[in-house]
């Protein structure tokens, strides 16, 4: 590359390196990261077919763009701080049940935080702090409320040998806009189906009804409904 093209695009003369960086420098390389993840957030929103569109994933795509910036502050030219960071993450991801990707955000912004601090950078951590905390703020999710518009998931629990189909489709038809299923499995050794549906209530329909109503099925042994909120 051209020594001219080079200099005129060098951005260490602004925003340093990841190893030595002033805090104005960190908020400007975190800042930078914010605008690429909004862009990469709206681009999302226009291509994802809004029947299959979560209100949480955007804020989490801008959230990532962040935190993945904050990463090389944090951990610099250290080999092992890189390990100690990958065996963390794997531990939490393996060990704790999330199921709202913006919920594992704020899971990794915790663990980059303790690093950063563990680490001395209490700089990285404040500044880090401080954009993240002002992003998640900004772009954080709106109307996902189950009683309206939102989404949710339906477990179903039922004996082995029954139709699924057969047993809900009354109480579906009756009370959801929206079903899809998700998964299945078997448990107690192959006696019951857990089924999985991400769901959506009709505007006049209660969940506590819901509920009642594929409890009163014969062959349901257990339901239950979970928001996303």
């Amino acid at each position: 590359m051209p020594t001219w093209l080079t200099e005129s695009v060098d951005s260490t003369q602004l925003l340093g390196t990841p190893g030595d960086s002033s805090a104005i420098q960190m908020a400007l390389r975190l800042s930078t990261a914010f605008l690429c993840g909004c862009v990469i957030a709206a681009i999302y929103w226009g291509v994802r077919p809004r029947d299959k569109f979560m209100p949480t994933f955007p804020p989490t795509l801008v959230l990532l763009s962040i935190l993945c910036a904050m990463l090389p502050l944090v951990i610099g030219q250290n080999v092992a701080w890189a390990f100690g960071l990958v065996g963390a993450l794997s531990i939490v991801r393996f060990r704790t049940v999330v199921e709202d990707t913006h919920d594992i955000t704020f899971v990794i912004f915790a663990v980059l935080v303790g690093m950063a601090v563990g680490a001395d950078q209490i700089t990285v951590a404040l500044v880090g702090m401080t954009v993240t905390g002002l992003a998640a703020f900004l772009v954080r999710p709106r109307g996902t409320d189950v009683g309206s518009t939102g989404d949710a998931r339906l477990e179903i629990r039922i004996g082995v040998g029954r139709d699924p189909d057969m047993l809900f489709r009354d109480v579906f038809e009756q009370m959801l806009s929206k079903i899809e299923f998700s998964s299945g499995s078997t448990s107690k050794q192959g006696a019951s189906l857990d089924l999985q549906y991400n769901i959506r209530l009709r505007p006049d329909a209660n969940p506590t009804d819901l509920l009642n109503r594929l409890n009163l099925i014969e062959g349901v042994q257990s339901v239950e409904l979970r928001t996303r909120r």
